[in-house]
């Protein structure tokens, strides 16, 4: 494997990686998902900073709206399979065809039947707005196109994200550059729904040509009827909890629109944007990590136990370097990069910004409950904090609006992830190790 990257690294740190060869392919897996998510967060919030200059705050609000709504429903659309199926490869490598033939034909159908329940339960909540249903019914389609990143499933079982990193990149810069041409044409909110739709599709046909290429047959996947019941048995917890996930990540926006209007989901979204733009923070790092966590624990519980209280220690670490000076500086980067017609969001903003840190802790426990097998603990406590979420917007948004709903993201967030543990036996000791993070202890 060409490791070429280490001559570029300093000489001392260079002696440290000498030798060990599984954390210079993390470290080095790792740097192509950083590499991937620095461009997208460049150049996707200099063209969605544009995008919703473009739009204004009432068809940028309509338009997270459509996407908000989407995404609740696409979140079953995997099945919750990632995962396991990267799991089951790990395990079993002789078997990765078959393990990955059969979660594509899983992926498919579920994100069939989703699109079907999403296109009708929009049609009969807004019966009498087209442009709203033309809209979910285009971006909900992206999830039939996105069972192929069943694909990813196994560069990341082999920390070779390389692969998806380029095949994804060369998508989103192609679409990218489509929106800025819609933009200068003046063209209509439905062809950024259109946009968004080809990237998807682009980066479906581009993950296959790099799954040929790696040395891989797509020709080799076989369904397997006991692996798709096994499958399902693991995941079916997963799919509830991406789902709980979901909504309480995107319900906010949905309910904003329905009580206040979706003016008040534009500003929203620009603070949301913002917010979430360093999300790709955690999962790169966790969807390198993985594989050395699934195999520390078939090591010894000590070895186990100490890679995770490091991976916690440095999302919490990373959460607190984003956001302390987002929250200061809030209101001058949104006035900024969107302009005085969002100046509502900064306020959003500072408070929003701080959930990232129970995203980041989030996304490194949930690589413990999948290793632990635990995925049903995973769903109790998303379920938890999502009915909090819920009841906290019904009570905040009337009084506060889209600060009042930063506010119940925030607090539903450190709840799923934290303060349920506290509630779980099994979870205490997480909890511990959490606490532990968040206060920067060893």
């Amino acid at each position: 494997m060409n490791q070429s990257w280490i001559q570029l690294l300093p000489p001392a740190l260079r002696s440290k990686l000498d030798g060990h060869y599984a954390l210079q392919k993390i470290i080095g897996n790792t740097g192509w998902l950083f590499a991937d998510r620095i461009l997208r967060m460049g150049v996707g919030l200099v063209v969605g900073v544009w995008v919703a200059r473009f739009l204004g705050p009432n068809q940028f609000g309509l338009f997270n709206y459509a996407v908000a709504f989407t995404a609740i429903f696409g979140a079953i659309a995997s099945l919750g399979l990632d995962s396991i199926a990267v799991r089951e490869i790990v395990r079993t490598p002789e078997h990765k065809d078959q393990i990955l033939g059969t979660t594509f034909v899983l992926r498919l159908i579920g994100s069939v039947l989703v699109w079907l329940l999403t296109v009708g339960v929009i049609i009969l909540s807004r019966p009498n707005d087209g442009l709203t249903q033309t809209l979910v019914g285009i971006i909900a389609a992206g999830a039939i196109f996105q069972a192929g990143d069943t694909i990813d499933c196994w560069f990341q079982s082999q920390i070779q994200s390389k692969y998806t990193v380029t095949a994804k990149n060369i998508a989103f810069t192609l679409i990218a550059g489509f929106k800025i041409v819609l933009i200068q044409m003046q063209a209509p909110l439905v062809a950024f729904a259109w946009a968004g739709l080809a990237e998807i599709i682009v980066a479906s046909i581009g993950l296959a040509i790099a799954y040929q290429a790696s040395g891989n047959h797509l020709v080799k996947w076989r369904f397997s009827l006991p692996q798709a019941k096994q499958l399902l048995k693991d995941g079916s917890p997963l799919i509830l909890s991406s789902l709980m996930i979901m909504i309480y990540m995107r319900v906010d926006q949905v309910m904003l629109a329905e009580i206040l209007g979706e003016q008040e989901v534009g500003f929203y979204s620009a603070a949301v944007r913002l917010a979430e733009v360093w999300y790709f923070i955690p999962t790169a790092i966790v969807s390198s990590t993985f594989p050395s966590i699934i195999e520390a624990r078939q090591v010894s519980e000590t070895l186990f136990f100490e890679r995770l209280q490091v991976l916690y220690r440095l999302m919490a670490s990373t959460a607190y370097l984003i956001a302390i000076p987002t929250t200061l500086l809030s209101g001058w980067i949104i006035h900024l990069l969107f302009g005085n017609a969002y100046e509502k969001a900064g306020p959003m903003l500072a408070v929003l910004v701080w959930a990232s840190l129970f995203v980041n802790l989030g996304v490194a426990r949930s690589s413990f409950l999948t290793a632990m097998n635990w995925t049903r603990l995973h769903l109790f406590t998303v379920f938890l904090g999502c009915l909090l979420n819920i009841g906290l917007n019904i009570l905040l948004i009337p009084i506060a609006g889209g600060v009042g709903a930063a506010i119940a993201t925030c607090i539903s967030y450190w709840f799923a992830v934290h303060g349920t543990c506290f509630l779980c036996p099994p979870l205490t000791r997480t909890g511990t190790m959490l606490t532990k993070a968040m206060l920067i202890n060893r």
